[in-house]
């Protein structure tokens, strides 16, 4: 019986020829001729004989060297690993000719929950992503800002209580890197709670945490000072070392009472104490848009301020209360989420004002 002219063995005599250099190996063949050729040796490959003219090629420089029989290949080394990335310099490093902005801004409101410590934390960690080198400094006793950047306040040995009162304390020695980059951080715990009963007998105590900050001011673009929510002798420090504020706004009717208690206080340290002083904006925070309310009081707020009053406008989520229990700012918590984007809006809103 003749074979199939279409079989697969026919086809493939076709193709390859049998004088065609094919591996013998490679080579379909029907199983009880593969289930006989099953050799412990290694399989010899037969190829074709060179021509004459491809064998004087092989002694051109181009031609690549053909080993002996029985000579070991030699093999290339395998490639070592690659180094582990260069960690940013520390920010008391030789920094060579890079330019910084130097901006302290003071993050103030002396209603509590309207979104300070939340604004100060991903605020600064927006500002790092887009390249700047910022500061945050929690000038809060609560230590809010410190534990949601992970710190254990418990833990903390020397603070910006230490940096205040303690003249062998410097600047370097209480700032602490964060686990974002790009951003560091000066801590705090209770022990800021007795700054201002031993501030009271200090010459020029006001001015104390200027002088603390400046050395910041030749490394960083930004530093962002977390206030407590009171209008006492600590605010008055920030505000005193501050070149302009920022004015975090709950959209609700209680915290927007207190903005011209604030705006006053403003006012009297720009008269008495630092003439430079300047409002940069009020940031709308926690806003439930679904409700009338809170869109009735961010519409006064602008009646009110007018361009004083940032875009972008933050709306509450949990992502916030998620970040913080988790150490870190939504930006790296949920970096898609809507908040996250917010943020980055504000920090370029923000670089605007500020240059």
């Amino acid at each position: 019986m003749n074979s199939n002219p279409y079989s697969q063995h026919n086809l493939l005599a076709e193709l390859f020829p049998p004088d065609d250099p094919i591996d013998e190996v490679d080579r379909p063949q029907e199983p009880a001729v593969q289930a006989a050729q099953v050799l412990p040796t290694k399989t010899v490959v037969k190829r074709k004989p060179a021509p004459a003219k491809e064998k004087a090629a092989a002694g051109t420089p181009e031609a690549r060297p053909v080993a002996a029989p029985g000579t070991p290949v030699a093999r290339k080394p395998p490639s070592p690993p690659d180094p582990p990335a260069t960690p940013a310099p520390a920010p008391w490093q030789e920094r060579g000719s890079y330019r910084v902005l130097g901006q302290i801004v003071a993050v103030v409101n002396q209603k509590g929950g309207v979104g300070k410590t939340t604004s100060t934390i991903n605020l600064g960690a927006a500002l790092a992503e887009q390249g700047s080198r910022v500061l945050l400094v929690d000038f809060d006793p609560q230590g809010a800002l410190s534990v949601g950047l992970g710190l254990n306040p418990n833990e903390i040995e020397v603070s910006v209580y230490d940096l205040l009162l303690d003249r062998t304390v410097g600047l370097k020695d209480v700032v602490t890197p964060s686990k974002v980059p790009g951003l560091d951080l000066v801590p705090s715990n209770i022990d800021l709670s007795a700054a201002e009963v031993v501030l009271v007998s200090e010459v020029a105590r006001e001015q104390l945490l200027k002088r603390c900050l400046e050395p910041a001011q030749a490394i960083y673009d930004y530093v962002l000072i977390d206030c407590p929510p009171s209008l006492g002798l600590l605010t008055v420090n920030a505000l005193t070392a501050a070149n302009s504020v920022i004015i975090p706004l709950e959209c609700e009717y209680f915290a927007l009472r207190g903005m011209a208690l604030l705006m006053d206080t403003v006012g009297k340290v720009q008269e008495r104490l630092n003439p430079e002083l300047q409002v940069m904006g009020i940031v709308a925070t926690m806003l439930e848009a679904r409700t009338i309310h809170g869109r009735e009081v961010l519409s006064r707020v602008g009646e009110a301020f007018g361009e004083k009053l940032f875009k972008t406008v933050i709306h509450k989520t949990i992502k916030f209360s998620e970040g913080s229990v988790a150490g870190v700012p939504i930006l790296a918590y949920a970096p898609s989420s809507n908040g996250a984007q917010e943020y980055r809006d504000l920090a370029r809103e923000v670089m605007d004002r500020a240059s």
